[in-house]
């Protein structure tokens, strides 16, 4: 689980009713974890989540493995157009 602040909040009337009714839509038990979801839902839209370190090491471990059976070796113009073709 992520790493957890604590905070004080007073928000209006309106946004405690959203979070209560995300809150029963997602069987969640406080608003707290209303809040989360909502979060979770829309916070892409401004702000790009964090990168888990395991998909990190899987994406520095498949470039290996390229490298290790392809090496450096250029594609010309004609090898990439017959595989974006599905030749």
């Amino acid at each position: 689980m992520a790493k957890s602040v604590t905070m004080n909040l007073k928000v209006k009337e309106y946004t405690s009713r959203v979070l209560g009714v995300v809150k029963e839509k997602y069987g969640l038990k406080d608003k707290a974890a209303a809040l989360d979801k909502f979060a979770e839902i829309y916070g892409e839209e401004f702000v790009e989540p964090e990168v888990k370190d395991e998909v990190v090491q899987e994406v520095i471990d498949s470039c290996e493995r390229h490298i290790k059976k392809y090496g450096f070796r250029k594609m010309s113009i004609e090898e990439f157009d017959k595989l974006c073709k599905g030749e």
